[in-house]
């Protein structure tokens, strides 16, 4: 779980070099605080910025003292759409924008986003065909990537904004549900205007803190399936040269042979994801089971809403940031949660056992590489830490290990064919005990369900058979 509520997570700080940095962190998103609280939103001028009467002590002195006439507008307008946004519970216009202005702002190493040349497009297409033709000797499951892609961070904003609205929406939605349900129904009336604006306030600042981390963890992934879920298009499988030159930087492995193990990856994702056709939904599933047992605490809630001033944003600013929707802890929450982390640790110790079998013979790096991965992966890498503050889950594969050395005794007993064959069903799969009993789990009998399906089939044709002859006799 994350100690950050839900989205409402604290503005982050001003860069420590000097004006420069801060006129810099206006423009994509990172300047000093404004009235609203909201860093990146792009209002000209940087409300309350350095400069300006007040400073961070005097907001509104900020906002009126170090604007020209022309960007007191712009702000106030763009305010104005801020508090009039009526979509969902999340302003994902914003998110978007957020994010690729953060983009634009380059890494804190200093790295900026470029746009992927001819050379870099060919040098991942042909790792993706030759990972792929690998990958046909250690697994049964057969590609699941018609086409190979190279994106620049930008691209891959664009490319996964629509995974992620599916992702954090349930949760934001739940949450969102707790703000209106406060209120005595016979005083909703009344309040109406006041919880309509911290709806609108709520959706922007979970945009606000949706685009900025999805912005930056754009500068660190290295694909589309980074945190073992699918991410970007189906049928794509998707590599960032720039980001991969900066993650093999100091591995002292050569690029070429980064590039091919990441690669591999990709494609050993696609190929389960494009046929196990439950398995997205049953990932996805356990996200909306969590945000179903979220429950809010509406006493605390009742107390804030009660004691704000609809003329001092600021104060419901403060008690977003205060743990004002802090979730608790739920039965349903941690059986979904349950759920999701041995999910994830099987599809992660699957990729890790067939792609170490791929290159283990091929790669003098491989065993390297496995091991950065691994601890990349379960350790909590900067994927799982953004899903963390973005909606309170961390998709850490806990037992990534364990599971990786399931598969691989699998593949000992019952072949290629007999270990990817589990993927047929989700109860035909190991569960979180089976990771603690590998062998009693690899030596069990397992329920073979193409044969229970034909039982059912002959079963259903039969009672179609004596209704026929039923109808016949009645004739």
């Amino acid at each position: 779980m994350s100690d950050t509520p839900f989205g409402f997570g604290l503005p982050p700080e001003e860069p420590d070099n000097g004006d420069e940095g801060k006129k810099k962190g206006n423009q994509g998103g990172q300047g000093g605080p404004n009235p609203f609280g909201f860093p990146g939103m792009g209002l000209p001028g940087g409300l309350g910025g350095p400069g300006g009467p007040g400073g961070a002590d005097n907001p509104f002195a900020a906002m009126f003292g170090s604007m020209n006439p022309n960007d007191l507008g712009a702000a106030f307008q763009q305010l104005g759409q801020m508090l009039s946004y009526e979509g969902g519970p999340v302003n994902w216009d914003m998110a978007k924008d957020i994010a690729r202005q953060t983009v634009a702002q380059g890494t804190a190493d200093g790295v900026k986003d470029t746009s992927v040349g001819i050379a870099e497009k060919s040098a991942v297409e042909e790792a993706v065909r030759l990972a792929d033709h690998w990958l046909d000797g250690v697994t049964s499951l057969p590609s699941g990537a018609t086409t190979a892609v190279a994106w620049s961070r930008a691209e891959w904003v664009e490319a996964t904004l629509p995974v992620w609205k599916e992702l954090v929406d349930p949760v934001a939605e739940r949450v969102g549900a707790a703000m209106g349900g406060v209120l005595p129904e016979e005083m909703q009336a009344m309040a109406g205007p006041l919880l309509g604006m911290m709806r609108s306030m709520g959706g922007a600042m979970f945009g606000q803190q949706i685009g900025q981390a999805v912005g930056v963890l754009a500068g660190e992934v290295v694909g589309s399936t980074d945190i073992g879920l699918p991410l970007g298009p189906a049928g794509k499988a998707a590599l960032l040269p720039l980001n991969i030159e900066g993650f093999g930087k100091d591995l002292g492995v050569p690029s070429d042979e980064v590039r091919l193990y990441l690669a591999l990856r990709e494609a050993a994702h696609a190929r389960l994801f494009a046929h196990v056709p439950w398995l997205r939904s049953h990932l996805f599933g356990a996200v909306e089971g969590y945000a179903r047992g979220i429950k809010v605490d509406t006493s605390k809630l009742e107390d804030v809403v009660g004691q704000l001033d609809p003329s001092n944003p600021e104060q419901l600013q403060e008690a977003l940031q205060g743990g004002m929707f802090q979730p608790q802890d739920t039965p349903e929450q941690k059986a979904a949660l349950a759920r999701l982390e041995t999910a994830l640790a099987l599809v992660e110790g699957w990729v890790d056992a067939v792609v170490h079998e791929a290159a283990k013979p091929r790669l003098t790096s491989a065993d390297a590489m496995r091991e950065t991965m691994r601890r990349r992966r379960a350790s909590g890498g900067p994927a799982e830490q953004t899903f963390a503050t973005l909606i309170g889950l961390e998709l850490r594969p806990r037992r990534l290990r364990d599971a990786s050395r399931l598969w691989a005794s699998l593949t000992d007993a019952r072949g290629v064919d007999g270990r990817d064959g589990l993927w047929e069903h989700p109860d035909m799969l190991p569960t979180a005990s089976d990771l603690d009993d590998p062998d009693g789990f690899v030596h069990r009998e397992q329920l073979d369900f193409s044969e229970i399906d034909k039982m059912l089939g002959e079963a259903a044709e039969k009672r179609e058979q004596q209704g026929d002859g039923e109808g016949e006799e009645k004739k």
